[in-house]
């Protein structure tokens, strides 16, 4: 299929952009536009171009299947296809409808004229991929719409209404409907009225104080974005197409672009974007799988959970039966529910009519018969294997065939649950994170009879709800528990050591994680992972486990619902507080123990909590729980807190180099009080670093 179709309308010749789904700016789309200009250059009868996208996308920008590829920079180049539309002899106008973006808008600033239909999207989005524009976006787009609404584009990333930009230079005419005419009828016009064929670069920028004006917005960007370089760059840039001649600011634009293309930061932010694409696709199931229909949800417990998870189906505008055992705890959860939306609106994300059309789909009920029209039913009840089964009996005989059965659990084994029916094959694990309706995570886990289709309508049903979703295997944990049980772990060992629970935090908080290990405890609830540890001490008794932790809870510390954790906290607030009577009891049980206290450095207690995540997730994958280690690392990035910046521990782990990993290992396991088989590697991290190989 040919990238590009050329057809003559006229003397106006229209090449439209076909490259599914969003015209990128692949080799060979570049190719074509090229080719058609030339042949429309070469045609006597022509006297003007249109160039054209299609309604969902005049062009998205760089084709990311060719990123990282020879035919991303293969000639012609975007700069390329831009300076020959740019040096057309013939008039070219870019037809803008829907999405465009990034290289996309690069692409029509360097035509001559600019034509839009109302609701359009505009957008210089670079940024959120920790780059910036590398096509003359940031010379190009203040000589039409102004340095300071120029720079708040690019450094935002984010789309503009082709209406609001109506009234500056960047639109020549805006259309309502029938694009394509208009755009042509527009290109008569400069025909026979003789306009000039206007370069976007030959423009001045003007700016009153611009000197100052940009000294204000470097200090407000380098306070809003510390961890990545790429909002600054493009400051400098802007301001580069205010002083200088546009060779120049284009020559500064480029090496900056080519700069932040080699930054840890950047890679970061890319393969999150590539990661989160990844994670929707399942190796073993075809993307045209059926999907069963899910019109109605049913949720199991109005609890904290339970609450959450509906909220987000009425969000979506999708109905909810929500059961509960008793009257007085099922009025309770509509009430927080209700509360929760309230906020939003006193807040100005919802409007008070939008309240009540959420809460009119919302069915309260205490009958397991209310459920049985439902397409999915969600249990979030309590974590306890005879509770579950209790649920999941019941559910096998009230839901109608076909009907989706999803648990809740965080740590359970899911296939146990899917035996307690008699349709193991529409069990499946939805693993919500806390607080569900905010949280972007959602771990669906695979049983091990779990059909294709019903992970296939999971997976879809979670972007309707807005959820990043990632497959896991059935393991105690899945991908994320799992892992930060190993993160937990080392945590207590370095208080034993000598560390104090507000240093460890701090460490980890400032290498960029959002809560320190401590504070994150604290916020889950203590008693929670008490309860796993009660557990690991029956089913794993040689497992190596400080029982500081235990200590706490037998104390009733169990974080910010009691008041006290590992901090204390004052009422209607939520600081962490460092207590003594912590410090007493840590130094006690090291007293216990005979464990003596030593200085321990910030970038030993990031690294063993950071490898300690790693080299479990290396055991995820081996055993095939993951499929692939960018899921993991989308797995911490969207539900545990892990800085951005950096990737996810994955990532991380290949950026430090995985030779560089196991060595620290070693070291570690030497350490005296240390526990040397929880730091021998994993056999896929030792084979991938005996290799020279990457996780990614």
């Amino acid at each position: 299929m040919s990238t590009t179709i050329y057809e003559a309308r006229g003397a106006v010749a229209v090449i439209t952009m076909n490259s599914p789904p969003v015209n990128g700016l692949g080799f060979d789309l570049r190719h074509g536009i090229v080719e058609g200009l030339a042949r429309a250059e070469a045609d006597a009868n022509v006297r003007a171009v249109v160039l054209i996208g299609s309604a969902r996308a005049f062009s998205g920008g760089a084709d990311i299947r060719e990123f990282g590829s020879p035919r991303a920079s293969a000639e012609p180049t975007l700069n390329t296809v831009i300076r020959v539309l740019e040096n057309a002899g013939k008039p070219v106008v870019a037809a803008i409808g829907g999405a465009c973006m990034g290289g996309g808008l690069e692409l029509a600033l360097g035509c001559h004229y600019r034509v839009a239909i109302k609701g359009a999207q505009i957008a210089l989005p670079e940024v959120k991929l920790g780059l910036m524009p590398g096509a003359g976006g940031t010379q190009r787009l203040p000589r039409l719409i102004g340095a300071e609404a120029a720079l708040n584009m690019i450094v935002s990333g984010n789309s503009v209404p082709s209406e609001q930009l109506a009234d500056s230079a960047l639109f020549d005419e805006m259309f309502e409907r029938d694009l394509l005419s208009g755009a042509i009828a527009f290109a008569e016009r400069v025909v026979s009225e003789k306009r000039p064929l206007k370069r976007v670069r030959d423009l001045k920028v003007s700016l009153a104080n611009a000197d100052a004006f940009f000294q204000f917005a470097r200090n407000t960007v380098r306070a809003a974005a510390k961890n990545f370089p790429a909002p600054l760059k493009c400051v400098d840039a802007v301001a580069a197409a205010v002083a200088m001649p546009y060779e120049e600011g284009a020559r500064l634009e480029r090496e900056s672009f080519l700069q932040l293309m080699q930054t840890p930061q950047s890679r970061a932010l890319r393969h999150a974007f590539f990661g989160e694409r990844a994670a929707a696709k399942i190796p073993d199931v075809p993307e045209d799988t059926p999907l069963r229909k899910i019109e109605k949800m049913a949720v199991i417990g109005a609890g904290t959970m339970g609450g959450g998870i509906t909220m987000n189906f009425l969000s979506a505008g999708i109905p909810v039966a929500l059961l509960e055992m008793n009257q007085e705890a099922l009025d309770r959860g509509l009430a927080t529910i209700r509360r929760n939306y309230e906020a939003s609106a006193r807040k100005g994300r919802l409007s008070a009519q939008q309240v009540e059309e959420r809460m009119a789909l919302l069915e309260p009920t205490l009958s397991y018969d209310d459920l049985k029209d439902a397409d999915m039913v969600i249990e979030a009840v309590f974590e306890d294997i005879a509770v579950k089964e209790a649920v999941f009996k019941r559910l096998d005989e009230v839901m109608r065939p076909g009907a989706i059965l999803a648990s809740n659990t965080s740590t359970l084994d899911l296939n146990r649950i899917a035996e307690f029916t008699q349709r193991p094959q529409d069990v499946v694990g939805t693993h919500f994170f806390s607080p569900a309706n905010v949280m972007k995570l959602l771990e669906v886990v695979r049983g091990g009879k779990t059909a294709k289709d019903v992970l296939a309508t999971v997976m879809s049903l979670a972007k309707r709800i807005r959820k990043t979703a990632v497959v896991s295997g059935v393991c105690d944990g899945f991908i994320g528990n799992r892992m930060v049980e190993q993160y937990i772990r080392q945590a207590l060992f370095l208080l034993e050591e000598g560390a104090a629970p507000s240093q460890v935090d701090r460490a980890l908080e400032s290498w960029g994680m959002a809560m320190g290990p401590f504070r994150m405890s604290d916020l889950a609830g203590n008693d929670i992972g008490w309860a796993i540890r009660k557990r690991r001490y029956r089913e794993r008794p040689n497992f190596k486990y400080s029982k500081i932790a235990d200590r706490l809870c037998e104390r009733g510390r169990f974080g910010q619902k009691t008041g006290l954790g590992w901090y204390r906290y004052e009422a209607g607030r939520r600081d962490a507080i460092p207590d003594p009577a912590v410090e007493q009891m840590i130094a006690d049980y090291r007293k216990e123990i005979g464990a003596q206290r030593r200085a321990i450095g910030e970038d030993e207690i990031v690294h063993r909590l950071i490898f300690a995540l790693v080299n479990e997730g290396s055991a995820i994958l081996q055993e095939g729980i993951s499929s692939r280690a960018s899921d993991i690392d989308m797995v911490y990035l969207t539900g545990y807190g892990f800085p951005l910046q950096r990737g996810g521990p994955m990532l991380y782990a290949d950026e430090v180099g995985l030779y560089s990993v196991v060595d620290s290992m070693k070291r570690f396991a030497a350490n005296p009080h240390g526990d040397p088989a929880f730091w021998k590697p994993a056999p896929l991290l030792a084979k991938l670093a005996s290799e020279g190989k990457k996780f990614n």
